[in-house]
């Protein structure tokens, strides 16, 4: 399979040895699927497409950018299983949370079809008529991360899309294949040049985020990579939006129903594999109820379906790409050697790069399992004893992504949520997120928000029309 860029409204890129990338199935380690190695050349044409149809989609009424990206959101639901096994192929999770991505990514563009720029009168009197008014920017760059083919692209486009500006979007080179089948279906309606999607190997980033006609950045990934692309946007004074990583924290009163809550702190711990920005990622559990709930965390991950995502009644796919799986082997060691495993491992025989969930007890803050982000099925459970005194453990981390607190007491728990340095903090609940929710970071989780009309606001500039009647 060859799956080409789209470039001005053209399908281009061609099936040479010398200039494709292969994408390997991480169950199989095996190539199915080759896209272009994409080029400055590439880049550079894109970002003129995209800026020739800038005026033309920004002066587009409203009405007519929202049904174009509704009509974006209906070729996700009739091509649901095509995409859904493409990414489950091209990423690795299990084919239900494949599907999941897909309705979630339709429920998301459906959403941004309702918003629209919001201005405002400031002053209408007899001797002024001033006006707030949000304008387009102009051509957007959307780098994206491997860990949500389709969702986090949809994050960016849907309201760079909405707000009148034009797209170049950069995929991981790992798993560029859904994402280019979804705009070979789209491109029958969305006028060329609007959404433009270049691949490579992850070299012509600051090409893309250094290019004088590019308006604004907007950037899914690591913390490193975050701040280069700061730098390189800083010559032309980019705007940017930076999801960068996290190292949730859940703390855990001592008052809970430990079975009941060691369910849902699985949950927002192993979705994709925990390959999950906002997945829980360091468990703060009270002394009175330490053992009990690291017992009952080992027994749940004990009993996970560990495979190949294609295949039915995997629970838990393989680790999206070998970088990433060899970055997981240290931590697992690095578990082994601070604290003790309860549950789970890393799988060193045979084809895929599969690790079975791993539980760690007996762990503290300054090792390596819990202060750097994981960014996979590992989950460190350290104790502590004073309730009073948690909110400052668990911001000495670099990271404010989200967090978690959990109680009987929704008072009690909502009074440590308030000390937290997240742009999240949930209550009885993790992974809770939506299209109307603001999503931000603090600290070194970010610049900007996404999601919401706030996060359409960063796709727009403030003009104020000040006339003098």
């Amino acid at each position: 399979m060859f799956q080409k860029m789209l470039i001005g409204g053209e399908l281009v890129g061609k099936d040479k040895k010398k200039s494709r990338i292969k994408v390997i199935n991480p169950a199989t380690e095996k190539s199915f699927a080759a896209v272009p190695k994409g080029t400055k050349k590439d880049i550079n044409k894109a970002v003129k497409a995209a800026k020739k149809a800038f005026p033309s989609w920004a002066a587009t009424p409203i009405a007519k950018r929202q049904d174009i990206v509704n009509k974006m959101a209906d070729v996700l639901a009739d091509n649901a299983d095509v995409l859904g096994r493409l990414m489950t192929k091209e990423q690795g999770k299990p084919m239900p949370e494949a599907l999941g991505e897909i309705a979630w990514s339709e429920g998301y563009l459906r959403h941004y079809a309702t918003l629209k720029p919001k201005g405002r009168t400031i002053q209408n009197d007899a001797d002024f008529k001033i006006e707030l008014r949000r304008v387009p920017l102009g051509v957007v760059a959307g780098i994206c991360p491997w860990n949500f083919p389709i969702l986090v692209p949809i994050w960016k486009i849907g309201p760079a899309l909405v707000a009148g500006n034009t797209i170049v979007l950069k995929p991981a080179p790992t798993t560029p294949v859904t994402i280019l089948k979804f705009f070979e279906l789209c491109n029958k309606f969305v006028p060329a040049g609007v959404i433009n999607i270049v691949t490579d190997e992850n070299d012509l980033g600051p090409i893309l985020t250094n290019h004088k006609d590019v308006a604004k950045v907007s950037f899914t990934g690591s913390c490193d990579t975050g701040k280069k692309i700061m730098a390189s946007s800083a010559g032309t004074l980019k705007r940017v939006t930076l999801e960068l990583g996290g190292n949730d924290a859940a703390i855990i009163l001592p008052d809970v129903d430990v079975k009941a809550t060691a369910a849902q702190i699985y949950g927002g711990a192993f979705l994709n594999a925990g390959q999950v920005c906002l997945a829980i990622k360091r468990v703060y559990a009270h002394e009175k109820i330490y053992d009990e709930l690291c017992d009952e965390l080992a027994n749940i991950a004990n009993g996970a379906v560990v495979g190949n995502g294609a295949h039915q009644g995997t629970t838990i796919g393989p680790i999206q790409n070998k970088a990433q799986y060899k970055k997981i082997k240290k931590f697992a060691k690095s578990a082994r050697k601070d604290g003790k495993i309860l549950s789970g491992g890393v799988a060193e025989k045979g084809k895929g790069y599969f690790v079975n969930p791993i539980i760690v007890r007996d762990v503290k803050d300054g090792d390596k399992i819990v202060d750097q982000e994981q960014f996979g099925p590992i989950l460190p459970i350290i104790k502590y004893s004073d309730v009073n005194k948690i909110s400052k453990k668990a911001n000495k981390s670099e990271y404010g992504l989200g967090a978690s607190v959990w109680s009987k007491s929704v008072a009690k728990a909502t009074k440590v949520a308030n000390t937290l340095e997240a742009g999240t903090v949930w209550v009885n609940q993790a992974l809770n997120i939506g299209p109307h929710i603001p999503m931000a970071g603090f600290k070194g989780s970010g610049i900007g928000v996404e999601q919401s009309d706030e996060g359409l606001d960063e796709y727009s500039q403030v003009q104020v029309i000040n006339i003098a009647k």
